[in-house]
């Protein structure tokens, strides 16, 4: 970035991307999904161990010089899945629409837009927004984010890079002006030591708060591909 990286990010898919991708970059990317008409870009921030062990960004922007530090953990299972609308069909996203979920920097702004989740494994229907779990033996750390489901049926960004799309409301069924689209759900999971010894990346005044916690999706599916996303989940089926 031409500010300086703030924190960490795991990464997967589109291999083009960087602060200043552009759609046509990110059209030729090479990707590391399997299905190659896949070449979406996936990121969440990285979790660290507290246990002073130095990485290799130790002296570097986003890592020690942001007061992110500790051992980072690779997730033991990643699953990203999209999921329809519980009332009715979805439609296909556009092309390089982007997602933020949750607010890196929630801990300063308040909870309006954050949408962290975390959890252990067996115990997945008790979901914290602004704690870490602490996983009893044998149980693991899990964040989950479930994505905004509705798009303003024009545009593939905003300028707060949220208003262009919008959560679900209660019933299910998309605000006024808004159309349903294929849901992405993240779940990540993390065999980390039980208790309150881990912390995830943040901007240094967000103080590594659990409610600081979020993800970032582009759509880069092809056309055809998208097709068959909105065909199986308004089918109810489950597709690989």
């Amino acid at each position: 970035m031409s500010n300086g990286a703030h924190h960490m990010h795991d990464y997967v898919g589109n291999q083009a991307n960087d602060a200043f991708a552009s759609d046509d970059d990110l059209a030729r990317g090479a990707t590391t999904c399997r299905n190659q008409g896949d070449r979406s870009t996936y990121y969440w921030p990285v979790l660290r161990l507290q246990n002073g062990q130095n990485e290799n960004d130790a002296n570097a922007d986003g890592g020690g010089k942001d007061s992110n530090v500790g051992e980072i953990q690779t997730p033991t299972q990643v699953t990203l899945k999209f999921v329809g609308s519980p009332v009715g069909k979805v439609t296909a996203m556009p092309r390089f629409l982007r997602i933020i979920t949750g607010d890196a920097k929630a801990f300063t702004n308040g909870d309006a837009n954050a949408n962290a989740s975390w959890s252990c494994t067996g115990f997945e229907d008790r979901q914290l927004k602004d704690k870490y779990p602490i996983c009893p033996e044998g149980s693991q750390v899990v964040r989950t984010f479930a994505f905004q489901s509705c798009w303003d049926g024009k545009n593939i960004d905003s300028a707060n890079h949220r208003t262009h799309v919008a959560f679900a409301e209660e019933n299910g069924g998309c605000p006024d002006g808004f159309r349903a689209i294929p849901q992405l759900v993240q779940r990540i999971v993390y065999d980390v030591p039980p208790g309150p010894g881990f912390a995830v990346d943040s901007f240094p005044e967000q103080l590594h708060k659990p409610v600081t916690d979020h993800g970032d999706f582009i759509n880069v599916f092809d056309s055809r591909l998208m097709k068959k996303v909105v065909s199986c989940v308004n089918g109810g089926r489950k597709c690989a």
